[in-house]
Formats: structure tokens, C-alpha cells, sequence
């Protein structure tokens, strides 16, 4: 009888190869099922298991076409230490908007030369920003929820498919109790949007795991989390949250909670 992992692997392999045979747009719906049975198959021998083994598993199996997407938020400060930990090869990456929290600038700098990294920054296309300043103008995110979220393609979402370019899977600090948008998230997740799979390790993790783990293994955060800043996105678009707030209630929030995804964890 054949092992999981002697069922899943070959799934994967073929997987694999039939995504680099099929067009950009056009899958055989045998290759669909094939993609849903093996996401299904890597949850239910995943799930509920420490992230530092998920992690391991992964990084090992998908050595080369992996990559970690960092907002520097304290999620990801826990999967950059046990990512630098496992393989310090590993890519990881993170967006420059071009209007972060200078606080946000020296946690990239302290991180990489706390671990010896070289955290990849992606930036967005000035002419794409150019154009849109001068259509919509600068704080155009204030005036509608469209305007926000083309802000956001303009200058993280486009910078993203830059990033995520020739990979398998990417790695994200996703976790069920951020926000009401992200509770059904998986640990193993297909994004259709991005063709590619998307791991998140720390997905049933509680904000009190997230915050022992930092202070257990001295990882540098970001100040501003000390200044009732749980969540931490562009300048203009955060602010400090109030006692008994939603750790989420600080970013663009002239908005219902319904509407705060930026679009890089939407999967169509």
C-alpha cells in the first residue's frame, strides 16, 4: 500500500508538468481536478502541524520556485526567522509603495542585517504612478473605494505579479482572526488569480502565538506596533487603532470591514 506522501507526489509532479503545458488561460478539466486533489491532499496531511515543519516540507519541495512576500508586519517577522532558519536561500520579497512608514523602512534594514539577508524590494512603475497622481490626484484614496483600490494595483498589486514571476508558490503571514475577509483561508490555498499555489503557516495561529514567538526568539518588529499600530500598510492609509478595535480597524478606515483588501489576497 502505498504511503501519503507516495500518493501525493507523484500528483505534484504531474501538476507541475501539465502547468507548463497548458496556455496562460486554458486548463483540461483534468488537470483542475488534479490541482483541487492535491491542495486537498497537502491540508489534510499539513493541517494543524507546527509551522516551522510545514515550512520545511515546502521549502525543501519547492527549493527554487518558492518565495516569501513580507509586509514586514509581525506575521511575517516570525515566517522570515523560520524561513531564515531553514534556508537561508530562500527569496523573499517585499513591496516599496512609496509611502511607507519611514519605521517600516529601518525594520527592512535591521532584519537584513539581523539574519544576513538581502530582502528583494519591488517598486511600482513610475508611469503608471505618474499617470494616476495626475488623473485622480495624490490622496485619491480618500475619495471612493475605487480610487483606493486602484491606488493599490497601481503601487502593490503590479509590483506583486513582478515578484511572484516564474514561482510555484509564495509564502504569506495570513492568519483566520485578522479580519471576518480572511477566516476561511486555508493553509494550502489555490490562487487563481496568480496561477501559482499560496502557503500560509501561520493560518490558525492566535495574535498572542504571534507576539510569545517574537519576544521567545528576540525577533526585531516594527516600532509602531508599540504605538497601537497592530496592522501596518501605507502611511495615509493607517492609523492607530482605539482600545477593543479590530486589529484591523486602523487601515482605510473610512471603509466597512467588508472592503479592506488591498487585492493581493484576492484569488480571482
Amino acid at each position: 500500500m502505498k504511503t501519503g506522501q507516495e500518493r501525493i507526489e507523484p500528483d505534484r509532479k504531474k501538476l507541475n508538468a501539465g502547468f507548463e503545458q497548458v496556455g496562460d488561460r486554458t486548463r483540461s478539466k483534468n488537470l483542475l481536478k488534479m490541482k483541487e486533489h492535491l491542495i486537498e491532499q497537502l491540508n489534510k496531511k499539513w493541517e494543524g502541524k507546527p509551522p516551522e515543519e510545514v515550512l520545511g516540507y515546502f521549502l525543501k519541495e519547492y527549493k527554487g520556485k518558492i518565495i516569501l512576500a513580507s509586509s514586514m508586519g509581525a506575521e511575517d517577522q516570525v515566517l522570515t526567522r523560520m524561513v531564515a532558519d531553514a534556508d537561508r536561500d530562500t527569496r523573499i520579497f517585499t513591496l516599496d509603495t512609496g509611502r511607507l512608514f519611514q519605521e517600516t523602512y529601518d525594520l527592512i534594514q535591521r532584519t537584513n542585517e539581523e539574519y544576513g539577508l538581502n530582502i528583494e524590494v519591488y517598486f511600482p512603475d513610475s508611469g503608471q504612478v505618474q499617470d494616476m497622481v495626475a488623473s485622480k490626484g495624490i490622496n485619491l484614496f480618500y475619495r471612493s473605494i475605487g480610487n483606493r483600490k486602484l491606488c493599490c494595483d497601481v503601487r502593490k498589486n503590479q509590483s506583486l505579479k513582478r515578484a511572484l514571476a516564474g514561482m510555484a508558490m509564495w509564502i504569506c503571514g495570513l492568519r483566520k482572526d485578522q479580519t471576518v475577509t480572511r477566516f476561511y483561508n486555508k493553509l494550502v490555498e489555490w490562487d487563481e488569480k496568480h496561477r501559482l499555489m499560496k502557503l500560509n503557516p501561520l493560518i490558525n495561529w492566535t495574535e498572542k502565538q504571534v507576539w510569545q514567538y517574537i519576544r521567545e526568539h528576540d525577533i526585531p518588529y516594527n516600532v509602531l506596533h508599540d504605538r497601537g499600530y497592530p496592522s501596518i500598510g501605507c502611511k495615509p492609509c493607517t492609523r492607530a487603532v482605539q482600545p477593543g478595535e479590530d486589529s484591523r480597524a486602523g487601515r482605510w478606515w473610512w471603509e466597512n470591514a467588508e472592503n479592506k483588501e488591498c487585492g493581493l489576497h484576492n484569488s480571482e
